[in-house]
């Protein structure tokens, strides 16, 4: 018989159950769905995935995303034909939602003219319900806005600026495979890009000094980072004359600074990459916010009657963003992109496009605040002080920092607390960072990321087949489905499902160890069966 210092040395039950649903890459942290079909009235419980993509909250689902994106991007690489984007018919109950959302959209309008603002809202909820269950029955695509009635943005002049060297343009062809060459080479390119520089930096990516370090420079120029790489790659398709596809994805250098790596499809010339980098760049034409009007003890207030923020003293309502924005006669910011191009030009299928697919997905399993993490006391200083100059950027036009600078943002609430934005630019977790990590062209496989997943399971599907192993695919759409949430009577134990759903993944993985075996049967040239995807 054990004593109860030997039995507090034994790991907890839900450690074991944790470490074996890891092992066998079974989620350790699903949430439990409650299914029941109305035509048998039978009623069962199902632990559904939680599809975190970072390792440190659920290691299983991670790998698997990772592995969805490594197989996303070794598809759409070195493709040598076009992709189909030829799109489906539409489905009876597809073409009934598009028939009912133009009729909303017709009523919103109507109520917009007629200045009904309470059915206006309704009728807009509506269109976005309508927008949401098209999405759910596949309809890709950026749907038709109901186009709201308002002031015209103000137009600004498209001449490029006298300090940026000019760039040659041609049509852009619809193409989007790369040359041939030599009958037989279809080569594709690696690129990184990073910011411009903000000041000497040490090895470990901290100032030298950072007192003259350009905070404020480095703050804005990682919001708007987004939009000046949307930016290259119109320039880039521009110069080149086709329609140049990618698979990009963002991370942050020591210094904090976010920088991209991209696959890109074809072969183009290091000088031309060089050159569209050079003179690329983003304007903000936002009202000037260089010096505060409003911090501390002394913010604005909402005013009900005017519905919106006026001055805590004079109660004078603040400038409207439209206004703000007509007054603006120079942009209030200009991001460019650093003078360091690296540039490579990788093979299909060689080793080398495999190391580079792996560098690409390296930090896909990390949040951005691991990446980010500070080891040292100049880090976490450095950090700060960038922290402190994101906290008084604006992020949007609807950001809640423009209050602080005497502007009414959009869609100004009483809700809105001045100075304080929930956006993910303003946390200090993510320094500024966009919030998609992955940027994927839309025409770079042909397929969506759920066409993928689906493509693996056929794949397996199939395999299961050949050794006489039939598993039929269930039509769920009949089905009732209800989210349980923690505490819930009807739910059943978590460590009964984890346990339930660890033996189905075992018995799944001998049956596709099974069906390989019977695909490549043991010989002289094969020595070790691939493992199960």
């Amino acid at each position: 018989m054990s004593t109860r210092a030997e039995r507090m040395r034994l790991p907890l039950s839900t450690e074991v159950m944790k470490a074996t649903a890891e092992k066998h890459g079974v989620c350790v942290r699903p949430f439990t769905m409650e299914v029941g079909d109305p035509d048998t009235g039978e009623l069962r419980y199902v632990a559904v995935p939680c599809g975190s993509t970072v390792e440190s909250v659920c290691a299983p689902c991670a790998k698997k995303a990772k592995a969805l994106r490594m197989a996303q991007c070794r598809e759409g690489w070195h493709l040598t034909e076009e992709p189909d984007f030829t799109p489906a018919p539409p489905s009876p109950e597809q073409k009934e939602l598009m028939e009912f959302r133009a009729d909303l959209v017709a009523r919103y309008r109507d109520a917009v003219e007629h200045g009904e603002e309470g059915q206006a809202d309704e009728l807009r909820d509506e269109i976005r319900g309508v927008d949401e269950e098209l999405r759910q029955l596949g309809m890709r695509g950026r749907l038709p806005s109901p186009d709201l009635p308002g002031k015209r943005p103000v137009k600004r002049s498209t001449r490029r600026r006298q300090d940026a060297p000019n760039l040659p343009r041609k049509k852009v062809a619809k193409t989007t495979v790369g040359r041939e060459y030599a009958g037989k080479f279809r080569p594709s390119m690696f690129v990184t890009l990073t910011c411009d520089t903000y000041g000497r930096v040490r090895e470990d990516g901290t100032p030298v000094d950072m007192a003259s370090y350009d905070y404020r420079r480095a703050a804005r120029d990682a919001v708007h980072f987004s939009s000046l790489v949307d930016r290259w790659w119109q320039n880039l398709r521009r110069v080149v004359g086709w329609d140049v596809q990618y698979f990009a994805t963002v991370e942050p250098q020591k210094r904090t600074a976010p920088h991209l790596h991209a696959a890109l499809r074809g072969s183009i010339p290091h000088e031309v990459l060089r050159q569209v980098t050079e003179a690329t760049y983003h304007q903000v034409w936002w009202p000037r916010h260089d010096e505060l009007v409003y911090g501390g003890d002394w913010l604005p207030v909402w005013d009900a009657r005017v519905k919106g923020f006026v001055d805590p003293e004079k109660h004078k309502p603040l400038t409207p963003w439209e206004e703000a924005v007509e007054e603006v006669e120079e942009p209030a910011h200009v991001v460019t992109f650093g003078r360091q191009v690296h540039s490579k030009g990788i093979l299909g299928g060689s080793e080398e496009a495999g190391r580079h697919i792996g560098y690409l997905t390296k930090y896909l399993t990390k949040s951005t605040g691991e990446v980010v993490e500070a080891t040292s006391a100049r880090q976490r200083e450095h950090h700060d002080r960038l922290y402190a100059e994101l906290a008084i950027t604006p992020c949007s036009p609807r950001c809640a920092v423009w209050l602080l600078y005497g502007v009414q943002p959009l869609g100004a609430s009483s809700r809105m607390t001045p100075g304080h934005c929930k956006g993910r630019a303003h946390r200090r977790t993510t320094l500024g960072l966009p919030g998609r990590r992955v940027l994927v062209s839309r025409k770079w496989s042909g397929k969506s990321l759920a066409d993928h997943k689906a493509d693996r399971k056929a794949f397996v599907r199939d395999m299961l087949a050949n050794v006489g192993i039939v598993k039929p695919e269930e039509d769920t759409s009949r089905l009732i489905w209800r989210k349980l949430q923690p505490g819930d009577r009807d739910a059943p134990p978590r460590v009964h499902l984890l346990m339930r759903a660890i033996s189905e993944r075992i018995t799944w993985k001998a049956e596709y160890d099974r069906a390989l075996l019977a695909a490549h049967p043991p010989g002289p040239e094969t020595s070790a069966i691939p493992q199960a995807a």
